[in-house]
């Protein structure tokens, strides 16, 4: 069988990636190319996510500055996914979060799509963006919210096209039927609990973990613990607020360019607690930090609450602010003890690699009749 396999971008690894990565290893068995509108991959990660594979990329791909601005490009990505010649192909597969699920299809064609989430964006979460990035006042809201209207237009459009939608949450579930009034099958990301499994280290210091960027809220958290000096927390990551946050940190906090699963692994195994403050649509890395045996503290909305059981594997705070977050590390330390490492590789393995393979590969079958790979 021929099949597309459609990627928003390839830029900065994350949980996207690793469903992509999941996708290509069960597609092996047939004749599978790559498109995306953009690809900054190293080597290295090329060869993890992508198993050494190289992308069709839209004519973007070489606009000048476009890998560090690249969001400032968003007005012209409709016009370059649906650029793409698709119509020689069986199956179309996306894994979108953004305008992956909008190419263009022949009749006969089946698209099924693997929704992270409609664009935030456009729809529910437009003022905070906004608002993150300086862009609600005067004629610069009045021009940036023209061309989201036109996009949001153009999203709600092209979801009518895709045949089949598979959501990587229940919260998604419900963002896709608000927003498309489309049903959707939740089938969680991958985590690869076998490789974040550590219980018996040391436990010394907190951890966060994330891409820097506004929505991610790392600033909260690092502006907490500035605000608990008799707490160590490693911040991991990198993007484009990296030295705003760098720049905040108290000398309690340690701050750590992003580089390796190894690195992130190595820091979640021998933390007491992993921070979360962010509105996630699933939020893989608090599941592997549960595979690691680290309980979550996490602001309490999103996906997360589909991934960590309040007291046994971690514990919610209900504003995504300072304090709030201040009091969760003083309530989760009265009550560590109940919280047990077991209990959260336990959970985490509800989330494992091997029951995505099994979910998505059945859904495959009976969607579009593709075999997929077993080994």
């Amino acid at each position: 069988m021929k099949i597309a396999l459609i990627h928003d971008w390839v830029i900065h690894p994350g949980g996207a990636e690793k469903v992509l990565k999941e996708l290509l290893f069960l597609l092996q068995k047939h004749e599978v190319e790559i498109f995306t509108v953009l690809d900054f991959l190293n080597e290295d990660d090329r060869s993890y996510y992508l198993n050494g594979k190289q992308t069709n990329t839209s004519f973007l791909q070489n606009y000048p500055r476009i890998k560090k601005n690249y969001r400032y490009y968003l007005p012209f990505f409709p016009r370059a996914i649906q650029r793409f010649d698709l119509k020689d192909y069986d199956v179309i597969i996306s894994s979108s979060h953004s305008v992956a699920k909008g190419v263009k299809k022949r009749e006969g064609q089946i698209h099924i799509c693997y929704c992270h989430t409609p664009m935030r964006y456009l729809w529910d979460q437009r003022k905070e963006y906004m608002d993150d990035y300086r862009l609600n006042f005067g004629l610069r809201k009045v021009v940036i919210d023209k061309i989201l209207n036109r996009i949001k237009r153009w999203d709600l459009k092209t979801s009518e096209k895709v045949d089949h939608f598979i959501s990587n949450s229940k919260n998604i579930q419900n963002r896709i039927k608000n927003c498309y009034n489309r049903d959707s099958e939740v089938i969680y990301p991958p985590v690869d609990n076998v490789f974040y499994n550590n219980i018996n280290a040391v436990r010394t210091h907190y951890v966060t973990a994330s891409r820097m960027v506004p929505y991610k809220k790392m600033c909260l958290i690092v502006e907490a613990f500035s605000n608990l000096p008799d707490h160590k927390l490693v911040v991991i990551g990198d993007g484009p607020d990296y030295n705003k946050i760098s720049t905040q940190a108290a000398s309690n906090i340690e701050i750590i360019r992003y580089d390796s699963n190894q690195l992130l692994r190595h820091y979640l195994k021998r933390a007491k607690g992993f921070v979360f403050a962010s509105n996630e649509d699933f939020g893989i890395t608090p599941v592997e930090a549960m595979a690691c045996g680290t309980p979550v503290i996490a602001y309490g909305k999103g996906g997360i609450l589909e991934t960590v059981i309040e007291n046994k594997t971690g514990m919610f705070y209900q504003h995504q602010g300072v304090k709030s977050i201040i009091d969760a590390i003083y309530k989760f330390e009265s009550m560590i003890d109940q919280i047990k490492a077991e209990d959260c590789v336990e959970q985490a393995k509800k989330f494992s690699v091997p029951v995505f393979r099994s979910r998505i590969s059945q859904y495959l079958k009976e969607k579009a009749g593709i075999d997929c790979y077993h080994p």
